[in-house]
């Protein structure tokens, strides 16, 4: 089984991957966690040189591309093995992020991120994708207490520091991609109790792994 957990920054989605595994693997599921970017050794590197807020200058085709570049090893090396082992991947965003960060909300031509989906992902979609909403001004305010207290770095900080329509753009997106794929997409309530969130998406797993009980 391969998941996503999608969201704007500060919507919880790190916390809840982890309750996710234990939650899975308490159920005996064998589970690899799992992240974009960053998933492999070489995506660590292309993901510090995407979030440095000194990459603020980057273009918005660089930056697809370099998306692109740490998924294709992503799945190579990890996803795609992982799953041919029977294993069930938890993977903090997924090819959902670059269709909202970098088609709705840099505007790029949304074709030509499908198109690059369509040949760095050859069919790979997620079973499932929880998409944790909440509104901008609440998961910022939540992402940046986070690195002020030392909970995140502040080296990671280059999409924080986009405006506050961006951010609107990109929960727009989202929630438009939810729309058009319903069976896939599992929309949370963020802004809620992380505990409250736990045991929603606990629930919705509980059918998910056992559809006849």
């Amino acid at each position: 089984m391969f998941i996503t957990l999608e969201g704007i920054e500060g919507s919880g989605k790190t916390t809840q991957a982890k309750h996710m595994v234990n939650f899975l693997q308490n159920n005996g599921h064998d589970c690899v966690l799992t992240r974009e970017p960053g998933g492999t050794r070489i995506g660590k590197k292309i993901r510090a040189i995407l979030l440095d807020p000194e990459s603020k200058d980057m273009d918005p085709l660089t930056e697809l591309l370099l998306y692109n570049a740490d998924r294709v090893q992503h799945i190579k090396r990890l996803i795609g093995p992982s799953l041919s082992a029977g294993k069930t991947v938890i993977c903090d965003r997924y090819c959902d992020a670059t269709r909202v960060y970098q088609g709705f909300a840099r505007g790029l031509d949304i074709g030509l991120v499908n198109r690059l989906h369509q040949m760095v992902c050859d069919g790979l979609t997620p079973d499932i994708t929880f998409l944790l909403d909440l509104t901008p001004q609440l998961g910022l305010s939540r992402a940046w207490k986070q690195i002020e207290n030392g909970a995140r770095t502040g080296a990671e900080t280059r999409f924080e520091e986009e405006t506050l329509a961006f951010h609107e753009n990109v929960r727009s997106g989202y929630l438009e991609l939810a729309r058009n794929e319903p069976e896939r997409f599992k929309i949370i309530d963020a802004s809620r109790d992380e505990h409250d969130v736990k045991a929603v998406i606990s629930n919705i797993l509980s059918t998910e792994i056992n559809p006849n009980t």
